[in-house]
């Protein structure tokens, strides 16, 4: 069962809440984190991309983590951020597009990740998770959080949502128009009740955040054998949410080139591997095409090649496991690396991603710059299916999940001491 924990939050300012928070450090490259830090110096980015402001300087010398540390701490000293006097958790809600996604910030314990009680379902890299391992140890403290499902026993979703009260302690609104929402929950009355309801979940899930979860893990240990190790360190900071409360889509392929094929000849072999139908008029503005065939049991994505769309599609086999029914696992397996001779969708430069709700006309733009040879459409993954593949110990292929609601860093961050 799952065992979570209030603790004492750092915050920005009242004032400041609408100017700090950031996206996370892993949606931005050092130059793109730049830009923002010279539009908005109090910008967290800082903080978590502190190699922008370091250009000359590789990406994770010491000097990358010491220059974290510092401007951290100067954030404090200077006021920016203010801590709170006792624990609470928070209600974090997103507004976005009509839609109100409502999380409880609380941390949970590494032990719960070694244990498997927190499960994922996809691999972590050394450099991404050594990087964020040094960070974390730097600033002493969680800069991000990790978006952690549950699936609701019944009534725990509605009584976080009831939580809610008053005024929020921290509110922005991105550029995007999302608006990001802080609630603190301080009545002792409510944080015990909220403690036990979770201790009725059997487990959490990883929906975004692999390596900020790892990378905790890892200075707890690291601080274990260096006999500096505090309780709080043996925490990290998740987002909880509902998991039939989120939104998933698919996480679209562009390839840069055919391997040596015009498009006919590349639809010439996929011809001989799918039902191959062109679609009309898809809807532009949507970020999926619907499938033709309507059908739960066939592979189904969609190919924009040479100014045309495409569905792909095939009858699974009642035999194959859960991953082997995904998609992407078909596409891996029959498309990127036969044809395509793309054995490595982690690190092929030839292989780029586009996820999230980008509408499809994007797609197309990029593909008729010239930019890319071609893009395929992926369907979103069902969240059952997702947790049950973590249920099981399964690692789904790279980039096959984009979950919403997308959140910030520097809302509420947590400290290890």
């Amino acid at each position: 069962m799952v065992a979570i924990y209030p603790f004492t939050a750092l915050r920005p300012a009242p004032e400041e809440s609408a100017n700090i928070p950031s996206v996370p450090y892993d949606v931005v490259s050092a130059e793109e984190a730049a830009a923002c830090i010279a539009e908005n110096p109090k910008s967290f980015l800082r903080v978590i991309r502190s190699d922008a402001e370091l250009p000359d300087t590789p990406p994770y010398d010491d000097a990358v983590y010491e220059r974290a540390r510092a401007v951290f701490t100067e954030m404090q000293e200077k006021g920016l951020f203010q801590k709170d006097d006792e624990e609470s958790y928070s209600v974090y809600q997103v507004e976005d597009e009509g839609q109100t996604f409502t999380g409880l910030v609380a941390c949970v314990g590494v032990f719960e990740y070694q244990n498997r009680v927190v499960k994922r379902h996809e691999l972590t890299r050394y450099d991404k998770e050594e990087d964020r391992t040094r960070h974390i140890d730097a600033v002493n403290a969680n800069t991000g959080q990790v978006f952690l499902l549950y699936r609701d026993p019944g009534g725990l979703r509605k009584y976080i949502e009831d939580a809610v009260a008053g005024d929020p302690i921290a509110e922005t609104t991105t550029v995007s128009g999302s608006i990001h929402r802080i609630y603190p929950i301080r009545d002792p009355a409510v944080i015990r009740e909220i403690t036990t309801l979770f201790a009725n979940v059997p487990s959490l899930y990883i929906a975004d955040g692999h390596h900020r979860a790892k990378s905790a893990v890892n200075v707890a240990e690291r601080r274990k054998e260096r006999g500096d190790l505090t309780e709080e360190a043996t925490r990290f900071m998740g987002v909880l949410f509902a998991h039939d409360s989120v939104l998933i889509h698919g996480y679209s392929r562009l390839m840069k080139d055919l391997n040596g094929m015009t498009a006919e000849d590349f639809l010439a072999k996929l011809t001989t591997l799918f039902t191959v139908r062109e679609i009309f008029s898809p809807d532009l503005h949507a970020s999926t095409i619907p499938p033709m065939a309507g059908d739960s049991d066939r592979y189904c994505m969609h190919l924009y090649v040479a100014g045309r769309f495409y569905e792909l599609s095939h009858p699974i086999d009642p035999a194959t496991d859960a991953i082997g029914r995904l998609d992407v696992s078909l596409l891996q397996e029959r498309v990127l690396s036969p044809l395509l001779g793309i054995h490595d969708p982690r690190g092929d430069p030839r292989l780029d991603f586009m996820g999230g709700a980008a509408p499809v006309a994007d797609l197309i733009a990029r593909v008729d710059s010239g930019e890319y040879a071609a893009a395929i459409l992926m369907q979103p993954i069902d969240v059952n299916d997702i947790c049950s593949i973590a249920d099981e110990d399964g690692i789904m292929p790279p980039k096959s999940t984009w979950f919403e609601p997308k959140l910030l860093s520097g809302l509420v961050v947590h400290l290890l001491d």
